[in-house]
């Protein structure tokens, strides 16, 4: 049986008889020029890329990545400008940062995972599954796309093996994002953002006194953590965990009622 990559094989059948036609007119109008054929044509394979995939050790990193996103919540109710917000802007930056906070966790406590093929769904439960759920609410499954791209952002930041405190103040520029929408306090985010980065650019001169190049380093890395979706942490470290539940309803418990 072959298990290898189809899809540039199926796009062959589809697309090589008429690309043959024209490149062979083509070459019959032009007899001096190198003929073409469509083989020569490069093509990429995403193939590998799309695949859906899910932990290989889900009880372990399970595990360990709860015991970091409690860190993370706890991180947050410890900060005393957070807590003086109203808590309308309270959500709306928890909705907006707890993802990347959560890497930023992962990252510090030198979190490793390894990945494997999911599962196919029988048709069973492709059905059942499709109808307790409303047509908008089809969760986003974790690709192998996804997965390099959150693996290549925590290698980035053990390459730069931050300290503690290089790590606190980074996670206060990031929860502090005057960017997000319909914030209140708009300002006073702004200021703290600018406080944090401040004290971080601070304690990087003293920690690196000889490293021109590291502020700008750890602020480009961190860059990184707006492309890797939430649905994809949720997805791939949570769903074993919380089956159908909603991750950001409990993070608003963890948050406001523990």
């Amino acid at each position: 049986m072959d298990n290898g990559c189809h899809c540039s094989a199926n796009s062959d059948r589809l697309l090589n008889p008429i690309l043959f036609n024209i490149l062979s007119q083509m070459d019959n109008s032009k007899p001096n020029q190198n003929s073409l054929s469509y083989s020569s044509v490069p093509h990429r394979c995403n193939c590998e890329l799309r695949r859906t995939v899910c932990l290989k050790r889900p009880s372990e990193i399970c595990k360990e990545a709860s015991a970091v996103l409690v860190k993370t919540i706890q991180f947050m109710k410890n900060l005393p400008a957070f807590n003086q917000m109203p808590p309308n802007d309270q959500f709306s930056l928890l909705k907006s940062c707890w993802a990347p906070l959560f890497i930023l966790g992962l990252a510090q406590e030198h979190v490793d995972f390894e990945v494997t093929d999911s599962p196919a769904d029988s048709m069973l439960k492709k059905i059942l599954l499709n109808r307790q759920e409303s047509p908008g609410m089809e969760r986003e499954q974790p690709t192998m796309a996804g997965v390099s791209k959150l693996k290549s952002c925590l290698k980035k930041f053990w390459s730069l093996d931050l300290s503690p405190k290089e790590y606190a103040y980074l996670k206060g520029t990031t929860i502090f994002n005057p960017d997000v929408p319909d914030l209140k306090t708009v300002l006073l985010v702004e200021g703290l953002q600018q406080e944090a980065q401040h004290a971080l650019s601070e304690l990087v001169q003293l920690l690196h006194p000889g490293d021109q190049e590291r502020f700008a380093q750890i602020l480009l890395t961190a860059s990184m953590l707006q492309s890797i979706t939430p649905s994809l942490i949720s997805e791939l470290f949570f769903r074993p965990v919380i089956g159908q539940a909603d991750l950001l309803e409990l993070l608003v418990d963890m948050l406001f009622y523990r």
